[in-house]
């Protein structure tokens, strides 16, 4: 099924499906749990549009390539270009916000840097981004003070509140600006709390974002 951005009453987006920017290393837990330093700055890194699948649809995980860890995260639908702009701008530039996963190979992104190679084999492959239907900007209260959740089969794996965050969502959206110009339906991704581990084939997910509930099931 192609991807196509959508709101929570079913509507599409007229947006196109662009790229999306994430960020590592945006929640202090986190960092912690992988035994990773605390960059000085935000580690920025982008995944294809084909990384972006919807969430109800099965997961399917790379074979054959270690574990395959979820991280929940908020994400943000992009509106307007945007390009070396200030967070009051790219707060008025959101077209929606989502919950999704970033999927990553963890094994194969440790070996990745160790070596001192790029991430994006571990990170960027398709379908790597699942991403729930968008909430209009208006309907969450607080971009900057809202609960992120994930249960694995019935376990509470992670949860958090976005700010809990070292860069906040809009200060994040502006610095990615600086460096790669965003463009109406663009995504951002802005980090994840600590509780990362992996999926297996047969895995019942919920996620929650800000009281909206969604539910994905891994192939």
């Amino acid at each position: 099924m192609t991807y196509q951005h959508r709101y929570l009453d079913g509507s599409p987006s007229a947006l196109p499906v662009g790229k999306v920017v994430c960020v590592g290393r945006n929640y202090l837990e986190h960092i912690k749990e992988l035994n990773n330093p605390v960059p000085e700055t935000p580690i920025l890194f982008m995944k294809p549009s084909t990384a972006l699948v919807e969430l109800n649809e099965p997961l399917r995980l790379p074979a054959g390539q270690g574990a395959c860890h979820h991280e929940v995260e908020l994400a943000v639908l992009i509106g307007q270009p945007l390009r070396q702009t200030d967070p009051a701008l790219a707060r008025r530039a959101v077209a929606g916000y989502a919950v999704a996963l970033d999927l990553t190979l963890r094994e194969l992104q440790d070996e990745l840097k160790r070596q001192g190679h790029p991430w994006e084999r571990a990170k960027a492959f398709d379908g790597s981004c699942p991403i729930s239907p968008f909430l209009q900007p208006g309907e969450l209260a607080d971009p900057q003070d809202c609960d992120l959740s994930l249960s694995v089969n019935g376990e509470l794996r992670q949860r958090g509140n976005t700010r809990q965050m070292i860069t906040g969502v809009f200060d994040l959206i502006a610095l990615m600006s600086r460096y790669f110009t965003l463009l109406p339906g663009d995504v951002a991704l802005t980090g994840t709390p600590a509780g990362v581990a992996a999926l297996h084939a047969g895995d019942q997910l919920a996620l929650g974002l800000a009281g909206h509930r969604f539910a994905a099931r891994v192939e």
